[in-house]
C-alpha cells in the first residue's frame, strides 16, 4: 500500500469516530429533551391502557380497525 492509502485510511477513521462522537450526542440530548417535556394527564380520556395500542379502537365493546 501506498502512504497515500493509509492516509486516506487514516483520515477516514478519524471521520468516522468524529461523526460517531455527534450522532451519540445528538441521541442523548433527544433523550434529554424527551424527559423534559412531559404531557399533563389527559382527562376524559380511556381507562386503562391506550385503546390504539393494536391498531384498532375499542369503544364501548365495538372494534374498528382504521
Amino acid at each position: 500500500m501506498s502512504s497515500q492509502d493509509e492516509k486516506n485510511k487514516a483520515e477516514i477513521a478519524v471521520r468516522i469516530e468524529q461523526a460517531g462522537k455527534r450522532a451519540s450526542a445528538e441521541a442523548a440530548q433527544r433523550r434529554a429533551d424527551e424527559h423534559a417535556t412531559k404531557l399533563p394527564p389527559e382527562l376524559g380520556g380511556p381507562k386503562g391502557p391506550e385503546p390504539t395500542r393494536y391498531g384498532d379502537w375499542e369503544r364501548k365493546g365495538i372494534a374498528s380497525d382504521f
